[in-house]
């Protein structure tokens, strides 16, 4: 299918069928973590990282002019997650359950880093916040550099720090330091300035010099953490760093970040799919052998992302090349929307080319947004 049907069919699934469903059976005043495949929610514990991806998700959506009650989703969602999950220390603890009550307080980057995202997104779509969402931002970069900035460059997972360090948080604060700095009032040159060293870290550090290969996980001194969990890399990862560089090489015409997401892009593509089901795999080792065949549908719409990206930032015989595969990703994001109630989807893919019977997780939402938008604006400057 050509590209652009392939974009307006994705496009009209999510205008049509999966924010009115998530806005409807996804969200009783907080966000849930899983819907069954009949389209009613479950009453599973409620992941911290959940409610501002899920605000994210509803204040980007408002701002593209979906027409639905965003607003109270987004403004309602982020009160949850305060009242919820909202620590003394500033921090957000990790894990509720379904009736509101914080049964895991403890701290993880990675969901910090998404608070700092629903921030940026909020002040965007909703002006009149801006202030109170430069300040909360602010305060919780301010916190974040005082309790579990890295003596070297980086941040450290809690104070003491418990190892292994994973290049994935910072992936992630990546995606919000490039948020925030593009939203208007931000402290631009703070959030450039982190943006940069976190940058600076993934292609000295996370990236292996020789393969060009992304590593997960690392000891207190950014080297590669011992034994097998030091060996594990994530095609889906790669797709994803490689779209970031992009998009932080495209603000700082630094040719350095193209080659490497150049790099992460070819390895993704060449190693990370599975011929007979064109889909993106979970993990490999540093050798590029499969240890995870099983295919969850995130990675696919990083492939998506990155492969649109580096079509739109090229052109001629090699646009073609970066559009092709990314029509190929869509095909394969697709064959996880296929469910009987549209707007869910499936979350895994077994080696067999079945697909794993259990509800559908509201954390993928994050992931799929994201990438039709990307797929939409990237189509625009074509």
């Amino acid at each position: 299918m050509d590209i652009h049907l392939q974009a307006g069919a994705l496009s009209g699934w999510l205008t049509e069928a999966a924010l009115p469903l998530w806005r409807q059976k996804g969200f009783d005043g907080g966000f849930v973590e899983t819907i069954h495949m009949n389209g009613e929610p479950t009453r599973a514990d409620r992941r911290s990282r959940v409610q501002p991806r899920q605000v994210y998700c509803f204040a980007a959506a408002g701002r593209r002019g979906w027409t639905g009650d965003w607003r109270m989703a987004a403004e309602d969602g982020l009160r949850y997650f305060d009242r919820v999950y909202g620590q003394p220390s500033g921090f957000y603890g990790a894990l509720a359950n379904a009736d509101g009550e914080l049964i895991d307080p403890s701290f993880d980057l990675y969901n910090q880093a998404f608070a700092l995202l629903a921030f940026a997104h909020m002040a965007e779509a909703l002006p009149e916040r801006k202030a109170e969402m430069v300040e909360r931002s602010d305060n919780l970069r301010r916190k974040l550099w005082s309790h579990c900035k890295h003596p070297l460059a980086g941040f450290e997972e809690d104070n003491p720090p418990r190892l292994p360090l994973g290049s994935n948080p910072h992936m992630h604060l990546f995606e919000a330091c490039l948020a925030s700095q593009e939203a208007e009032g931000f402290d631009r040159n703070a959030w450039t300035d982190l943006a940069d060293e976190i940058a600076n870290l993934a292609m000295d550090c996370f990236i292996d010099a020789e393969s060009g290969a992304l590593r997960e996980f690392f000891d207190h001194d950014w080297r590669p953490f011992p034994g097998a969990k030091g060996r594990i890399i994530e095609p889906g990862h790669h797709f994803e760093w490689a779209w970031l560089l992009l998009r932080w090489a495209e603000r700082r015409g630094n040719d350095r970040a193209i080659l490497k997401a150049r790099r992460l892009f070819e390895i993704g593509e060449t190693h990370g799919l599975c011929p007979g089901r064109e889909v993106v795999v979970m993990t490999l080792l540093d050798d590029f052998s499969i240890a995870d065949p099983v295919a969850r549908l995130w990675p696919q719409t990083e492939w998506l992302k990155a492969a649109i990206r580096f079509a739109a930032l090229t052109d001629g015989a090699e646009r073609q090349r970066y559009l092709t595969s990314a029509r190929r990703a869509t095909t394969a994001l697709q064959r996880f929307l296929d469910v009987p109630v549209r707007g869910l989807w499936r979350d895994k893919q077994k080696a067999d080319g079945s697909f794993v019977e259990e509800p559908a997780p509201a954390s993928t939402f994050y992931h799929i947004l994201c990438a039709i938008h990307e797929l939409e604006d990237c189509l625009k400057r074509m």
